[in-house]
């Protein structure tokens, strides 16, 4: 997806371009985030049974591919994680009120 022009963070001279840069990212996140909870309400479709939301295994297992990918593009882990645990738990929250409505 493509991104609103913007001057690279390493090229910025003035708080105006980073400011811009950031709002452009911020635009490209929630179109990628809306998409992703599109994912969790196709899971709160397909799964048999409301037990299954919750699957900590399948926790972990998002948390190290994430943390493997930050690594590589040089986020710090000390801002990957809790973003992303933080994001987990507010899409099974989703999940959870979207399987309910499709069981309601």
């Amino acid at each position: 997806m493509p991104v609103d022009a913007r001057v690279a963070p390493e090229a910025c001279l003035t708080m105006a371009e980073v400011r811009h840069g950031v709002d452009a990212l911020d635009r490209a996140l929630v179109v990628l985030l809306a998409e992703r909870q599109r994912y969790m309400e196709a899971a709160a479709r397909i799964k048999p049974d409301r037990s299954v939301v919750h699957d900590g295994a399948r926790i972990e297992d998002v948390v190290q591919k994430v943390l493997a990918a930050a690594a590589a593009a040089g986020l710090s882990p000390a801002i990957a994680e809790p973003v992303w645990r933080t994001l987990i738990d507010r899409c099974i929250a989703h999940e959870f009120e979207a399987y309910d409505r499709t069981r309601g």
